[in-house]
């Protein structure tokens, strides 16, 4: 037995190669006879078309393998040859071949020899053992010992009569569809200024990234690429081989079907709106966006560029933005398995820069009087609460104020930024089902006035949804009589088309004589220590007011040389708790009595004076010993009191003292942060000694690092353009920790190296209640994220331990650009798996060579990136663990193209939902029932269900029913599909009060085809506008009179005269059909689904359409 290991590469024309990556081993029996078969195989990618008849939703499309060549060569022919490099000519065409398939042939004879060959090096070990080789290019390829050629007319005659292969199996491949990819570049951003980013003159298309493109960023007629490597079945191996085979891992493609992602430069979905629209929208009243001199804002067309001028916008005298979102209209979009009326209500979820994620209240579809076209845009209405619509005017405005009481000290820049670069993804429900309708994305750089008065901008945006679907035709016997499911296929839909308004109005600012002015935090990357001491003003040495006193809260710095004095128990309430003084209780008591009434008070008093004259009478010494004891007992615990604070003090003195030295010492430095982006830094460190010292640099948070790589800090000082000293082997690691060492000669400055960055997200979960209040018309301000401002500190300490100095750092979080969101559903608690590709870079591009990282911001979460060759696509890898129904989890993911991490090319907004999973496999035509079980919450609820394809799905009860608490409801799901395949359809139960999701369903259904009872043909003539009328005759089988139902699996191009029959026992009944005129010729089989009353199916007919 020996070892083949085969490296090498195929080259089909001088300017295409196919490399092999990796070595490939044989075991074979040194013969002469002994050959190896090559069959080059082309996959091939076919729309499933009949006869030029396209189907009305999206393209399907079927795959298969082809051989397009084939060659053989016999290794063991010449006995004493000793091989390394082979090279076998391939042929193709009409000639013998040993695996007996066609194979494919160019319609010119090839005359270039070297055009179909196969190139490899080899090595032949008896042992066994395996040698590694490295492939060489064609060019570079040059045989050592001896070359060997071999052509394919002797190669066929040998392997023929040999031993006449019969029913090999082919590589074990299960094939889906193939994916086109998009070349478009990634946006690169850089850390430092927010303009030190490249913006061209005219402003290209922001990120689409539109949650739009949503869990799958496909095109409808774009497949999902999806090559799964299926173990290979190795049959007649005997035992003596298994023992002495070796376990070797083999290239594995998970089954899941990867996600294509799209560019971020990818042309977005909005388009401009009709005319006939735009009359119908400015007479419904929808409220002007007008300036403060009352003229109305300058109207811009959303296609034409933005000529964006960031220091035009800097020098803007009005400094303060009111931004305006209208929601107008929504213009249906018919489905398949809904009512023209879907959707009747609806209401959007977005989240707008670092303002609070908002729920819009509920807006009614209201169709236009003028215009009975069912596509024709409905106007939006907002609802009362007994859902008739309002008095005020059409459409719902959302107003946000950002100025200076809004942005932070140098925010305003990053804010035009986001303006300038950001797309808007907006969630579209449907208010009475809490089912996502979709997602549109709008991008807000026309909100730039660029010195203008104020501005708006009408979008029209396709609202686009994903949808899962299967054809059984595609299902594939193996040859091991194994059936391959095939994998599910997913399309982008387009479900409706959202139009909206928005406006920008500037505003002056107005000017608070009481308020101080701040200046912007310095751009500078260099942070020097201050050389001015700042002195202590009075008042309490507590930390709080030290902190506030040097202006490092978040408070202004305000110069107060008076203090008040407070009460040491209202300053610490840990002493207010330890003080338990006479005085205290008999106040607690008094305070107390004051609740009494003047009755009881009286009769208190009362009882008490009788008691005292009592003892009075008894014994005249009595009272003045109480009287006594009275008094020690309150100079004994006021003295125990006096002793507290004394010591209360004493500590406090020690802590505010300390406090107050290392504020001479501490520089603070603001930040402001950006998911993902490192923000770089160096501190300068002066060594105060006139002796060497080794200073340890400690950080109070993770985020907050230290670099030590030479290389690393010298990436990031060319990226800033920092130009400060640079040393290689600077710090010394800690040995006991990772803390750097750095050391210092006397009166040395050095400058340190540091970094924040942060992967941790604060974004808010956004829930599936559209409850929200009726006066939702005007944002506030506020903060949301809940990620907070923060300070870390940074000591540099000496070998005594002792702070030499303190950089604090204070983080302002900023929002993140959101360059896509992905939108998956997943069955509860069970892992979700799957895989986002990217498309592989352009040649010449920084990103071809570079190596992509990923960071997920939830630490639960597993993503990685398998590493692949240049000009390849490259896929990310996410498994995320499962949580109860109906969470839903969200996380953010950063892709990154540089070693260091300093800035994501891309980052990805997740959404995962997490339903109850329920499996369904049933027969098309027919009407089959399912049972499902709800459980009660802790109170009674007033409950409804709804299905996300009403026209597929019956549920039963169907109206409002009452959930009574902690009990269990059945519940009953018909399912009736034309279609054969698999598909995802989902069921919500909502509460019909509050509008909260009570339970929610993914339903995983697989439809049958049939059992076809007879089959017709008929030809229908194209064009002329009209149609043909037929008739097929059906007879009862049953001795009884019944009623019978007609359906068909094509609605659109067949029409029954009856739907609905009754015929007698043994009798005949002449179905009429009317088929639908064509204006193409092509061919189209249609079914006719024959069910009892009972919508059971009784027979299925297959007419088979010819349009000529």
């Amino acid at each position: 037995m020996h070892v083949l290991s085969i490296h090498g590469h195929l080259s089909l024309s001088p300017s295409s190669i196919l490399m092999l990556h990796g070595n490939m081993e044989l075991r074979m029996i040194r013969h002469p006879a002994f050959s190896l078969l090559f069959q080059l195989e082309y996959v091939f990618s076919v729309p499933l078309a009949r006869d030029g008849k396209m189907p009305s939703m999206a393209v399907q499309r079927a795959v298969f393998m082809q051989s397009v060549r084939w060659g053989v060569w016999s290794p063991f022919s010449d006995p004493d040859g000793q091989y390394e490099s082979v090279c076998v000519n391939l042929q193709g065409g009409a000639l013998p071949n040993p695996y007996g398939v066609m194979v494919y042939t160019a319609h010119t004879q090839q005359t270039n020899a070297e055009g179909s060959v196969i190139k490899f090096k080899f090595t032949n070990n008896s042992k066994g053992a395996s040698s590694t080789l490295m492939s060489k290019s064609i060019s570079q390829e040059k045989p050592q010992q001896k070359k060997w050629h071999a052509t394919s007319h002797d190669g066929s005659k040998l392997g023929l009569e040999a031993s006449p292969l019969h029913n090999i199996r082919g590589p074990g491949l299960s094939l889906s569809q193939l994916a086109v990819a998009s070349h478009n570049p990634t946006l690169s951003r850089t850390t430092g200024s927010p303009w030190q980013q490249q913006l061209p003159a005219p402003l290209a298309l922001s990120p689409m990234a539109s949650a739009h493109q949503l869990s799958h960023a496909v095109h409808p007629a774009v497949g999902i690429a999806h090559l799964e490597v299926s173990a290979m079945e190795r049959e007649g191996m005997s035992d003596a081989l298994e023992e002495e085979c070796d376990l070797h891992e083999l290239t594995f493609t998970p089954v899941h079907a990867p996600v294509i992602m799209l560019g971020t430069h990818t042309t977005g979905s909005s388009r401009a709106s009709s005319r006939g629209f735009l009359a119908h929208l400015f007479s419904s009243r929808f409220p002007e966006i007008r300036d403060d001199l009352n003229q109305v804002a300058e109207l811009l067309d959303p296609e034409e560029p933005v000529n964006f001028d960031p220091h035009r916008e800097e020098a803007d005298p009005l400094q303060v933005n009111i931004l305006l979102l209208q929601f107008l209209a929504f213009t249906r979009v018919h489905q398949a398995g809904v009512d023209m009326e879907w959707p009747s209500m609806v209401h959007f979820t977005f989240q707008l820069y670092r303002f609070p994620p908002v729920t819009t209240q509920r807006l009614k579809l209201v169709a236009s009087e003028a215009s009975s076209r069912p596509d024709y845009p409905c106007i939006l209405a907002v609802t009362n609460r007994d859902g008739s619509i309002g008095s005020g005017p059409p459409g719902l405005q959302l107003q946000y104020r950002v100025d200076h009481a809004f942005l932070k000290p140098g925010e305003r820049i990053w804010f035009l930024r986001y303006l300038a670069l950001h797309t808007l993804h907006i969630d579209v429900w449907d208010s009475d089902s809490s089912l996502l309708i979709g997602s549109a994305a709008v991008q807000l750089k026309h909100l730039l006035r660029q010195g203008r008065a104020a501005v708006q901008v009408i979008h029209e945006l396709e609202v686009i949804s994903t949808e899962y679907l299967q054809d059984a035709s595609l299902a594939r016997a193996h040859a091991g009589g194994q059936r391959a499911i095939p994998a599910m296929s997913v399309y982008t839909i387009v479900k409706g088309r959202l139009h909206i308004r928005l406006g920008n109005i500037g505003g002056v600012v107005q000017k608070n004589p009481n308020s101080s002015v701040l200046l912007p935090p310095s751009r500078s990357h260099v942070i020097q220590p201050s050389q001015t001491p700042t002195g202590f003003q009075g008042g309490s040495l507590s930390s709080n007011t030290v902190l506030n006193l040097n202006g490092t809260g978040f408070l202004p710095f305000v110069s107060r040389n008076a203090r008040r004095a407070q009460r040491l128990p209202d300053i610490d309430g840990e002493l207010a708790s330890l003080l338990q003084s006479r005085m205290r209780r008999v106040d607690d008591a008094w305070l107390q009595s004051r609740g009494e009434t003047e009755e009881v008070r009286q009769r208190k008093s009362d009882r008490m004076a009788a008691v005292r004259q009592y003892e009075e009478n008894a014994t005249s010494n009595t009272h003045e010993k109480a009287s006594y004891m009275r008094r020690k007992e309150d100079r004994t615990q006021h003295f125990q009191d006096l002793r507290l604070i004394e010591a209360y003090r004493e500590r406090c003195k020690m802590e505010g003292i300390i406090n107050m030295l290392s504020q001479a010492i501490t520089t603070t430095h603001t930040i402001y942060a950006t998911l993902g982006t490192a923000e770089f830094f160096e501190f300068v460190l002066k060594n105060p000694f006139n002796i060497p010292q080794t200073v340890t640099i400690e950080s109070e948070d993770p985020e907050l690092s230290v670099i030590v790589n030479a290389e690393e800090w010298r990436y990031f000082k060319d990226l800033t353009k920092t130009c400060t000293p640079l040393e290689v082997e600077m710090f010394h690691m800690k040995e006991d920790s990772s803390t750097p060492q750095v050391y210092l000669r006397p009166r040395e400055n050095v400058n340190i190296p540091l970094k924040y960055q942060s992967f941790v997200s604060g974004h808010v979960l956004l829930c599936q209640d559209s409850k929200t209040s009726d006066s939702l018309h005007f944002a506030h301000h506020q903060q949301s994220n809940t990620v907070m401002a923060k300070f870390i500190k940074v000591f540099f300490r000496a070998e005594d331990s002792q702070p030499l100095a303190i950089c604090q750092v204070r983080v302002e979080p900023t929002p993140h650009i959101v360059d896509q969101a992905f939108r998956f559903y997943q069955p509860e608690l069970s892992f979700f798996k799957k895989a986002i590709r990217l498309p592989p870079a352009e040649p010449g591009t920084p990103d071809a060579c570079s190596r992509l990282q990923v960071r997920c911001s939830d630490p639960n979460v597993i993503c990685h990136v398998i590493a692949t060759a240049p000009g390849e696509p490259r896929d990310i890898y996410l498994k995320v663990p499962g949580a109860p129904s109906p969470q839903i989890k969200t996380f953010v993911i950063t892709v990154f193209n540089d070693p260091w991490l300093a800035s994501p090319t891309q980052t990805w907004q997740v959404y995962m939902h997490y339903l109850q999973k329920l499996d369904i496999s049933c027969v098309c035509g027919t009407l089959s029932w399912h049972s499902l079980v709800l459980r009660g919450t802790q109170s009674i609820r007033k409950v409804k269900c709804y299905t996300s394809h009403p026209l597929e799905l019956q549920v039963d009860p169907e109206e409002v029913f009452a959930l009574p608490a902690l009990g269990v409801q059945d519940i009953r799901l018909g399912v009736k599909a034309l279609h054969s395949g698999s598909c995802f359809r989902y069921l919500n139960v909502v509460d019909v009060d509050t509008r909260q999701l009570v339970a929610s369903w993914l339903l995983c259904l697989t439809y049958r085809q049939p059992v076809i009872s007879r089959a017709f043909e008929i030809q229908v003539p194209v064009g002329g506008g009209r149609g043909s009328n037929k008739k097929i005759s059906f007879t009862n089988p049953y001795p009884s009179n019944r009623g019978f139902r007609l359906c068909s699996d094509h609605p659109d191009l067949l029409q029954f005269k009856e739907e609905k029959f009754q015929i007698d026992g043994g009798a005949s009944y002449n179905i009429g059909l009317r088929f639908a005129p064509s204006q193409s010729a092509g061919t189209e089989e249609i079914l006719i689904f024959i069910n009892d009353l009972e919508d059971k199916n009784e027979e299925t007919y297959c007419i088979k359409v010819v349009y000529r």
